[in-house]
């Protein structure tokens, strides 16, 4: 990596990075992501309900584990970004334990110069290990990245194909424990695997206003150090003229935001892909909701999985009005309605019925 970051001219198609620093993560972790996204999942917070489920104590939550694992890879990818464009094929390999230490590595797929010329898309592969050289999580991601010389073009044309969906048979092996019993008055819910029905929608009735110092501590949580969140004076060049929300941290609140109707849901197994649609900044109020888009057997009797859709939107409440998802524009274009931020397409792991109590 060069000092101040790879731009795009840098990050052509065939490179194996390892990505630095190594990071152990810890109690601490715990708390501050809890603090900065107000989730209440009892598996991430709770050593007690987490050894109800089978596991020795509480995993850290799934999310925290792609920020930090993402977090890695900023300084060669996307220092120089002005935004994550898209995700595909995530796959939450195991859980992550405070005491274990994330690594990653990532290989550059490909890349291709966008029509104005002073920046470029890159798609990339990341790996993230744990102490043991255990895989905990993999995904694809694409990101605008600027050019160093936007006055000489690249001619770079060589954008790979994404994975229509995350692969699924690794849902029947996941490294979770059997579930004997689950007292669902720790999480407050009642439904479980076969109370979803494909088609419903759960308009969740919380927001939350993202306020700056909280974004930017968030961020600094993860190591994420790309200038578009940090920078206001170089930002105050850019096209916003002003820092934007790192789309992570929109994902976690909203994620968080979800828990109101899916209170059940003991983790997350992939995400088929996911777009940051729109920017949001501080002081924006994130709501959000949910559709279930088909409900999958993993082969347990213990426990099942959900293919849902997450879409956050801003300054406007699904609860109370309905809110469009695209728009078409006038030049009869379709496109994401300014107020949506986030389109995220996910498999969550809940319990079923026969293990209530």
């Amino acid at each position: 990596m060069k000092l101040g970051g790879n731009f795009f001219e840098d990050l052509g198609p065939g490179q194996l990075l390892r990505n630095p620093v190594p990071r152990t993560l810890g109690e601490g972790d715990r708390s501050l992501y809890i603090a900065l996204t107000g989730d209440r999942n009892p598996r991430n917070c709770s050593d007690e309900f987490a050894r109800s489920l089978g596991f020795e104590r509480a995993p850290l939550h799934d999310l925290l584990v792609f920020h930090i694992v993402f977090g890695r890879t900023v300084g060669e990818i996307s220092l120089n970004s002005p935004g994550n464009l898209g995700y595909a094929d995530l796959r939450f390999l195991r859980p992550v334990f405070p005491g274990d230490t994330l690594r990653a590595e990532t290989e550059t797929l490909g890349w291709r110069e966008t029509s104005k010329g002073d920046t470029g898309v890159v798609w990339v592969r990341t790996t993230g290990f744990n102490q043991r050289d255990e895989h905990v999580l993999q995904f694809y991601r694409w990101v605008m990245v600027n050019k160093r010389d936007p006055g000489t073009p690249t001619v770079a044309d060589d954008a790979p194909e994404m994975p229509a969906e995350a692969g699924r048979a690794h849902l029947a092996h996941l490294p979770y424990p059997r579930i004997a019993r689950f007292d669902a008055s720790a999480t407050g819910g009642s439904a479980f695997w076969e109370d979803y029905e494909p088609g419903e929608r759960l308009a969740h009735p919380q927001g939350m206003t993202i306020e700056e110092a909280e974004h930017q501590m968030a961020t600094r949580l993860y190591q994420h150090t790309a200038r578009v969140h940090f920078n206001q004076h170089q930002q105050q060049a850019s096209r916003h003229g002003r820092r934007i929300v790192y789309g992570g941290h929109i994902i976690s609140v909203a994620h968080a935001l979800s828990f109101d109707g899916l209170e059940n849901v003991v983790g997350m197994a992939a995400w088929n892909g996911g777009s940051h649609t729109n920017p949001t900044f501080a002081g924006d109020t994130l709501f959000a909701w949910t559709d279930v888009l088909e409900r999958i057997d993993i082969g347990r009797d213990d426990l099942g999985a959900l293919r849902l859709r997450l879409v956050a939107v801003k300054n406007a409440d699904p609860s109370k009005e309905a809110l469009p998802l695209k728009v078409t524009g006038e030049d009869g274009r379709e496109r994401y309605a300014p107020n949506v931020v986030l389109d995220l397409d996910y498999i969550a792991l809940i319990p079923k019925r026969a293990v209530a109590v």
